[in-house]
């Protein structure tokens, strides 16, 4: 908006406009003094300021159309020469205002954390916020590491701009389970008057609104979301955004919005085309279209392509690792628990493999993987898998056919043990602590928690199906007298569980930016232990190749995935999961499968390497 300021004199300039933190303080600024001094203005005599005073006009932020009485210029530099009188409580008010505005040295800088006296932010976290605010216009993706403060530092952008008057209309969209630990941080923290979205009133009469995304986007309040123009909105797990053809994608795309914050600790999870979906959210076109981001990247080589596609993401993204933070970090210690199948589930798991001599259908061989996958976890989780084959028959054709799959629940049936759930209960009795065990699959989650019981210790599930009250309840628990907590991915994503120091990865992910962000729960700012991690991993099955290659091979327990983005910049793998999952699904024998993993490790290890010094550089 561009408001032109009369130049009556300095006084004027200053009373009205010297340092003022945004237009629409500007505006009503004006106003004031017009209803103030002239509250009946002449309706014959109307002149637009930016056209009676164009030699000295001052350039603000937008265009408006303000409208003044034609004696008024004049009455008002008379009152200005006496300096007064200002009988007017308004005019003395706006006086008043103006000197405290006057003693603000400059604009450069942040005014929000002088607004934050029970809460101190740390460096890294101020740097980040003034970047945002002064030379990337509000539009940024806010990417540090898991569990550097990316909430502290949305937190001071969005105090930032309600201080300068930039910001009112707020919209926040998180994952259900962390809305309620939002509004407690920006309420305790920032003193942001932050409200729960619970009735559809909410989005409409209340400016600072927390919800989830899955909320927002469904009828009846997806209309009402998508009408209001915000000022600023901020999206959390925003790697969730990463595909542009799903509707959360289009719904965010849809808001209207100023300004936009979008936080993720893990930016590309898979492929490169990741990163293009979240910028073009921030600022369409600033990568081009799709099509040529792709032609231009796979023209380029190497560092170059690096480099180059470095350069334009770091106008829009700002991620700090530990190492960037010069803070002193606890220590993670990594160990790997070796699990020996009993000879029933060596048959099982034996019986499946043998299944990819029969097969050639590629829904066969993903299907033969899912299973070895589900057997080096439990039983369960392979039987859930075979009766939904069995119980989908009629829609679609199972991946193998019923007597398959009947020889298979036979085999089931007799696995009399969990050979890695006996392990699983050695191991936590060791730690004699509260410990977080992950899994893949919901029936593992179930069993577990049902042999820990047998076994006399207490746990809790904490699964992405909890609505929220349910989730925080088993936060709660587990923060006093239960012993373990047993957490899916999707249960897991964004809670902070600095008050515990041991994980057991279950069942280990294919993805490393998975792994980071489960150790992330607890491996963050406040630990003051050293976190232990340890990997299950049955010997002679897919898990073992997994734990090579990942997490053997490139270190990256001990190194953090601070840098697979890097990684994944640099390798020309589309879709890390899905070369993976070619890999161990199509290699006919065990030495195909090795050199073919080999062949991986080594792309990883290029990744990971600082290309040299170009020679005269």
């Amino acid at each position: 908006m561009h408001i032109f300021l009369p130049s009556l004199s300095p006084c004027c300039h200053s009373l009205i406009f010297t340092n003022c933190y945004g237009h629409t303080k500007a505006i009503s600024w004006v106003k004031s003094l017009l209803i103030s001094y002239h509250p009946h203005l002449r309706p014959a005599t109307k002149i637009m300021i930016n056209q009676f005073f164009k030699r000295k006009a001052v350039l603000l932020h937008m265009t408006a159309e303000i409208i003044f009485d034609a004696n008024w210029p004049g009455e008002f530099s008379e009152r200005l020469k006496t300096d007064g009188p200002w009988s007017n409580w308004e005019l003395y008010k706006l006086s008043a205002e103006v000197q405290q505005t006057l003693a603000i040295p400059e604009f450069e800088g942040l005014r929000a954390p002088l607004y934050l006296p029970d809460f101190t932010p740390l460096p890294h976290q101020l740097e980040v916020a003034q970047k945002v605010v002064e030379k990337m216009n509000g539009k940024a993706i806010l990417a540090d590491e898991v569990g550097l403060g990316k909430t502290v530092e949305a937190g001071l952008i969005l105090k930032e701009y309600m201080i300068r008057g930039l910001a009112k209309k707020i919209l926040i969209l998180v994952p259900a389970s962390l809305v309620s630990q939002w509004v407690k941080e920006l309420q305790e923290k920032f003193l942001i008057p932050a409200v729960e979205q619970k009735k559809s009133y909410v989005w409409e009469q209340c400016d600072i609104v927390v919800s989830s995304i899955d909320t927002a986007k469904r009828s009846p309040h997806k209309e009402i979301v998508l009408s209001i123009p915000y000022d600023l909105v901020i999206i959390d797990e925003a790697h969730k955004l990463k595909n542009s053809k799903t509707k959360n994608y289009e719904f965010a795309r849809s808001l209207v919005k100023k300004y936009c914050l979008l936080l993720t600790a893990t930016p590309i999870q898979n492929r490169i085309e990741e990163i293009f979906n979240l910028v073009s959210l921030l600022k369409p076109g600033h990568l081009g279209n799709e099509s040529g981001f792709q032609e231009t990247f796979n023209q380029k080589d190497g560092i170059d392509a690096h480099e180059h596609l470095k350069e334009l993401v770091n106008k829009v993204m700002i991620r700090n690792t530990r190492s960037d933070t010069g803070l002193t970090w606890t220590k993670r210690h990594v160990e790997t628990v070796p699990i020996t199948f009993s000879p029933t589930e060596q048959a099982l798991y034996d019986d499946i493999a043998a299944l990819k001599n029969g097969t050639e259908k590629p829904t066969s061989a993903f299907s033969i993987m899912t299973l070895q996958r589900e057997c080096c976890s439990s039983r369960e989780a392979v039987y859930m898998t075979l009766k939904k084959m069995l119980d989908q028959k009629e829609q679609k054709a199972p991946a193998f056919d019923e007597q398959t799959i009947a020889n298979l629940m036979d085999r089931i049936n007799q696995v009399t043990q969990n050979s890695k759930a006996i392990q699983v209960v050695d191991l936590i009795q060791k730690i004699n602590d509260k410990v977080i065990i992950f899994t893949e699959y919901r029936a593992t989650q179930i069993y577990l928690q049902w042999f820990l019981q047998q076994n006399g210790i207490s746990s809790v599930p904490f699964r992405g199906g909890f609505k929220r009250g349910k989730k925080d309840w088993m936060k709660d628990l587990f923060r006093g007298k239960v012993q373990v907590l047993i957490a899916t991915e999707a249960g897991g994503e964004g809670i902070n569980l600095q008050f515990c120091n041991h994980i057991i990865n279950y069942d280990l992910p294919w993805n490393p930016m998975r792994l980071e962000q489960r150790i992330g729960r607890i491996h963050r700012l406040g630990q003051e232990r050293d976190v232990h991690i340890y990997n299950m991993a049955t010997k002679h099955t897919v898990e073992e190749h997994i734990l090579k290659l990942l997490y053997d091979k490139i270190h990256l327990f001990e190194n953090v995935v601070g840098e697979l983005d890097d990684i994944l910049t640099k390798i020309k793998v589309n879709n890390f999961e899905d070369h993976l999952h070619d890999i161990l699904c199509h290699s006919l024998t065990e030495e195909e499968m090795r050199i073919k993993m080999d062949n991986l490790t080594s792309f990883l290890s290029y990744g990971t390497e600082k290309p040299a010094r170009k020679k005269g550089s």
